[in-house]
């Protein structure tokens, strides 16, 4: 499985956590969905799982990209893999969000602490106030399989998450 990390001009400040690379264990975490009801990766052994960090709920590059993902979810579901998708935004910003744009998947509240499951991830810009453009696919005994970190105003490359998803297996 491939890594891509484009962080040049990501704008993430320099004492943000290392971004976890493939073959690591992914940093495990809990966070309210948006429901309020609390998600937490370890206890999502055994699926693949797919974290998807965005700026912001209602912004239009992010929509674009979680639209992408509802449309395609059975790829998603085809590779047994979970997508949680992460913004600092609170679980009432999510859940309207989620509403709006029909979201079958969770939407995860990383509100407070303000961005620090983003900041384990190596995501969180600290000077905007929001989560940089981070995707990473953990495989079911929870080891990072695929990175990618975008430079802020680049949509992620959905061919990506196909590759990937396609190297795990899945049902």
């Amino acid at each position: 499985m491939t890594q891509e990390v484009h962080q040049a001009g990501a704008g993430l400040a320099a004492d943000t956590a290392a971004v976890p690379a493939v073959g690591e264990p992914a940093p495990d975490f809990e966070l309210a969905n948006q429901f309020g009801e609390p998600v937490r990766l370890s206890e999502l052994r055994g699926r693949n799982v797919v974290i998807v960090f965005f700026p912001f709920a209602f912004s239009g590059i992010c929509t674009g990209e979680l639209c992408e993902i509802r449309d395609n979810l059975a790829l998603f579901e085809d590779a047994d893999a979970t997508v949680l998708a992460v913004s600092v935004d609170s679980k009432f910003a999510q859940r309207a969000y989620a509403e709006k744009e029909g979201y079958g998947f969770d939407l995860l509240a990383d509100f407070w602490p303000h961005g620090a499951v983003a900041d384990r991830y190596g995501v969180f810009d600290p000077d905007s106030g929001m989560a940089g453009r981070g995707t990473f696919i953990i495989d079911a005994s929870g080891m990072v399989r695929y990175v990618v970190v975008n430079p802020r105003g680049q949509a992620r490359d959905f061919a990506g998450y196909r590759a990937a998803l396609a190297g795990l297996g899945g049902n």
